[in-house]
C-alpha cells in the first residue's frame, strides 16, 4: 500500500508540474536535486549489509539469469521494438524506452516482494543490491552506445557527472559503512522517505521542464496507448521467460522466484536519478521518464499478485 501511494503522490506532482509548471523558478530544484542525487547513492553505500551480500553470493546461476537479462536481454528486447517508432533511433519516445531497458533492478521491492512469495531472500537481496551497482555504469554505457550515433551525446561529460554525483558519494557510504552502517540500516525508513521525496522533486522539475515547452503536445494519443502496450507486453514476455528458463535448468521454486521477481523489476530511483545525470533539464526528461514510470506502477501490481500466488502454495503445501 506504500508503494501504492508513492504512485498516487508522483501523479499528483505531474498534475502540478502541468498546471504550475513556476513553481521550479520559486525554489533553486536543480541544485537541491543534485545534492539530494548524491545522498541517495551515499545512503545506498551506507546501508549494504555485507553479512546479508554474502549470504547470496555462491548462487552463481541465479545471479547470471539475473544480470543477463536486467542488462542484455532487456535492453535488446527495447531494441527489438525500434521498427514499431516512425522516427526510429531519433524517437524521443523509444529512447525513453530504450532508457527503460536499460536500467538495473530495484532493491526493495525485489527483496519485499520475494520475501513475501517464500523465495529465496538471500539471493534476491544479493542481486537486487549488485543490480543497482552494475546499473551505474551499464545504463550510461548502453545510453552512450545508442545515442553517440544519433546526437552531439557526450559521453565523457556524463562520465563526469556520474563520477561526481554517484560513484564518489557512493565509494563514501561503502567506506563509512563500517562505521555508520547499523545506524543507516536502523533509520532505513526514514531514509526511504528522503529519496522518495528526491526523485519526487526530480520528477515535477523533469515535467515542469517538458510541459513547458509543449513537448507532450507533439504525442499522439494512439502512441501513448502503444508504449503502455509495449510495456505491459515487455514485463510478460520476461516474466514468463524468466519462468521458463529456470525450470530448464532445474532452479527450485526459490531460486525460480528470486530470477522472476529481480530479472523482471527495473527502478524508478535510478531512473529518475540518471535522467538528471544523463540528460540534465533536457525538456524531453518529462517524456523519457514516462515508460519508467507506467512500467513501475504495472510491475509493482503485476508481481504483488505474482508473489500472493506463489506465497498461496505454501498454505497449500502445509
Amino acid at each position: 500500500m506504500r508503494s501504492h501511494g508513492f504512485i498516487l503522490v508522483i501523479f499528483i506532482a505531474i498534475g502540478i508540474a502541468y498546471f504550475y509548471p513556476e513553481g521550479t523558478q520559486l525554489l533553486p530544484l536543480k541544485t537541491i536535486t543534485d545534492i539530494g542525487i548524491g545522498l541517495i547513492f551515499f545512503f545506498y553505500g551506507l546501508k549494504l549489509a555485507p553479512a546479508e551480500f554474502k549470504a547470496g553470493l555462491l548462487n552463481y546461476r541465479v545471479h547470471i539469469i539475473i544480470h543477463i537479462t536486467t542488462f542484455l536481454i532487456f535492453p535488446l528486447l527495447c531494441l527489438a521494438c525500434l521498427p514499431f517508432f516512425e522516427n526510429g533511433l531519433r524517437s524521443d519516445l523509444w529512447i525513453a524506452l530504450f532508457f527503460l531497458g536499460t536500467l538495473p533492478s530495484t532493491v526493495s521491492s525485489s527483496v519485499v516482494m520475494v520475501a513475501l512469495a517464500k523465495g529465496n531472500l538471500p539471493t534476491a537481496i544479493f542481486n537486487a543490491s549488485l543490480s543497482g551497482l552494475i546499473g551505474i555504469v551499464a545504463t550510461p554505457l548502453w545510453i552512450g552506445f545508442i545515442l553517440e550515433k544519433t546526437t552531439d551525446f557526450d559521453f565523457l561529460e556524463v562520465l563526469q557527472k556520474l563520477c561526481l554525483q554517484i560513484i564518489v558519494p557512493l565509494a563514501i557510504g561503502l567506506f563509512l559503512q563500517r562505521y555508520f552502517g547499523d545506524l543507516a540500516r536502523k533509520y532505513g525508513k526514514q531514509l526511504s522517505l528522503f529519496d522518495k521525496t528526491t526523485i519526487i522533486l526530480i520528477i515535477y522539475s523533469s515535467f515542469s521542464n517538458s510541459f513547458t515547452s509543449d513537448l507532450f503536445r507533439t504525442v499522439a494519443l494512439n502512441e501513448l496507448i502503444k508504449m503502455v502496450a509495449i510495456v505491459l507486453v515487455l514485463f510478460f514476455v520476461v516474466f514468463f521467460g524468466l519462468a521458463f528458463f529456470s525450470n530448464l535448468i532445474g532452479l527450485n521454486t526459490e531460486d525460480k522466484i528470486a530470477a522472476q521477481f529481480c530479472g523482471t523489476k527495473k527502478s524508478l530511483v535510478h531512473g529518475s536519478v540518471m535522467v538528471r545525470v544523463i540528460f540534465g533539464n533536457a525538456a524531453s526528461s518529462g517524456l523519457l521518464l514516462l515508460p519508467i514510470m507506467l512500467y513501475h506502477s504495472a510491475q509493482l501490481i503485476l508481481v504483488a499478485w505474482f508473489a500472493e500466488k506463489y506465497r498461496k502454495r505454501e498454505i497449500l503445501e502445509v
